[in-house]
C-alpha cells in the first residue's frame, strides 16, 4: 500500500538541491519577505497581536494576494513555506523540502479538488509546512512522516473565504499547524502516517499522481506582478497592451474558459479584498490606473465612482470547461464611445514559470512593496531573514485603537 507521507518524507530528507533549486529558493525568500513587509500597514495587523510569529508573517505574506503560486497545484507555496521554515530556524534546503512536498501533494489533489471549492494553499500547505519545519529541526524520515500526519487535522480551508480576511488567516493557520506538528513530532508524539492517505482520499486526491522526480519544485513558481488573484494576472496584462482612455470605454467583453474564472467570486465588489477576486474590478482598475498596484485594491479605490461605473460595462463570456487557471487564453474586446473596437489576447501572463520575471521586474516589485527598505529586502538571506522580520521597522503598524 502506498503511504504518501512516508514517500514524501524520504524524498524531503534525502533532497540535495541543485543550483537552480537554490536560485528558486532565494527568489522565493525575497518575494515573500517583500510582500509581507508590504502588508505591514494593512488593517489586518490589528488582528495579529496574539498569533505566533510564523503564523502572523504567513498572514501578512498572503493578505495582499501578491505572493507566488504553483500552477499545477493551484497553491500559494511560499506564503506558507517561508514563514513556517523560518519559524523553525530552517534554511533554503528546508524551504525547498516544504515547497516540494506542497507542490507534489497539491498536484495529487489536482484541479477537481480546487474546483470543488477547497483552498489548496491550506489543504496542501499544512502537511507541507510540517515537513519543512521537521527537516529544519533535523528530524529523520519517520518523524517527518509523523509530523505530516499530525498536521492532517489542520489541512482545511475553503474558497468562500476569498475576499475576506479569513483567506489570509486560514493560510497563517496552516503554516502554524505545520510548525506545531513538527515540534510535537520532535517531542515524541505518535501518529499513523497512513492518516495522510486517508485524508487524501476523503478530499478527492489521487495518490497515483504522486511523482518524486524532477526539480525540487516541479513546474516552478509563478511570480505575481499585480497584487491580486492569479486568475487576474492574465486579463490585466492583456488589457495593459491596449492604449486607451478609460473615459472612452463604452463596453468590455472578456472571453476565457470557465476554469480560468474559478476564484473570481465577486462580480460587484465593495471592498479592496473583494476587488482582488473580481474580474470586473480588475478591468476597471487597469483602465483607470494603468498598472494596478497595492493602492488600486483599497476600499477607497474600489468605491471610486469611475471604477463603479466601469464595473457595469464589463461582460464575461465564459467558454465551458478548462482544467486550470491558465486554460486556453483570455481575449478582450473594448468598444469605444465612437463605436470603434480594440482587441487583445494572451495565453501566459508575465511572471509565469515560462515567462519568469526579470531581475528588474522583481526589483520594481520589491520597491513597490517596501519603499526605502527595498535594498535590505533584496539582499536578505535565509540566515538573517528571521532577525530581519523581527526588526521593529518591519513590524505591522497597529491602529490607534490598539494602542
Amino acid at each position: 500500500m502506498t503511504v504518501v507521507a512516508e514517500q514524501l518524507a524520504a524524498w524531503a530528507v534525502g533532497l540535495e538541491p541543485s543550483d537552480d533549486d537554490l536560485g528558486l529558493a532565494r527568489r522565493s525568500l525575497v518575494d515573500t519577505v517583500a510582500v509581507a513587509v508590504g502588508a505591514r500597514t494593512h488593517p489586518i495587523g490589528d488582528l495579529l497581536g496574539e498569533l505566533p510569529e510564523g503564523e502572523a508573517w504567513a498572514v501578512l505574506a498572503h493578505i495582499l494576494d501578491f505572493d507566488d503560486l504553483h500552477m499545477e497545484s493551484t497553491s500559494h507555496v511560499s506564503a506558507v513555506c517561508v514563514p513556517a521554515v523560518l519559524a523553525a530556524g530552517g534554511d533554503a534546503r528546508a524551504y525547498l523540502c516544504a515547497a516540494g512536498v506542497m507542490a507534489r501533494l497539491g498536484t495529487t489533489l489536482g484541479w477537481p479538488h480546487y474546483a470543488a471549492g477547497w483552498h489548496a494553499t491550506c489543504t496542501a500547505g499544512a502537511p507541507a509546512a510540517a515537513a519543512g519545519a521537521a527537516v529544519a529541526l533535523g528530524l529523520g524520515v519517520d518523524e517527518v512522516a509523523t509530523a505530516m500526519a499530525l498536521a492532517v487535522p489542520a489541512a482545511g480551508g475553503v474558497q468562500r473565504a476569498f475576499g475576506t480576511s479569513a483567506k489570509a488567516l486560514q493560510v497563517g493557520a496552516a503554516a502554524q499547524a505545520g510548525v506545531r506538528a513538527a515540534r510535537l513530532a520532535a517531542a515524541g508524539a505518535s501518529a499513523d502516517p497512513r492518516a495522510l492517505d486517508q485524508w487524501l482520499a476523503l478530499v478527492g486526491g489521487d495518490a497515483d499522481r504522486l511523482a518524486l522526480d524532477g526539480p525540487a519544485v516541479p513546474g516552478g513558481l509563478a511570480v505575481k506582478l499585480f497584487p491580486c488573484c492569479y486568475a487576474l494576472q492574465r486579463p490585466i496584462a492583456a488589457l495593459r497592451a491596449l492604449d486607451v482612455d478609460a473615459e472612452q470605454v463604452a463596453r468590455v467583453v472578456v472571453r476565457t474558459p470557465q476554469s480560468a474564472l474559478a476564484p473570481l467570486i465577486h462580480t460587484a465588489p465593495t471592498t479592496g479584498l473583494e476587488g482582488k477576486f473580481s474580474l470586473q474590478y480588475a478591468v476597471a482598475a487597469t483602465l483607470l490606473d494603468g498598472r494596478p498596484g497595492v493602492e488600486s485594491f483599497t476600499d477607497e479605490a474600489v468605491a471610486r465612482p469611475a471604477a463603479q461605473a466601469l464595473l457595469a460595462r464589463v461582460e464575461v463570456d465564459a467558454a465551458p470547461g478548462g482544467d486550470w487557471l491558465l486554460a486556453g487564453d483570455v481575449a478582450i474586446e473594448l468598444t469605444l464611445a465612437d463605436g470603434s473596437k480594440l482587441h487583445a489576447q494572451l495565453d501566459l501572463p508575465p511572471g509565469a514559470p515560462d515567462r519568469p520575471p526579470s531581475a528588474a521586474e522583481l526589483a520594481d516589485k520589491v520597491a513597490d512593496c517596501t519603499g526605502e527598505l527595498a535594498d535590505e529586502v533584496l539582499a536578505v538571506d535565509w540566515l538573517d531573514a528571521g532577525a530581519l522580520l523581527r526588526d521593529r521597522r518591519y513590524a505591522p503598524t497597529r491602529s490607534a485603537s490598539r494602542g
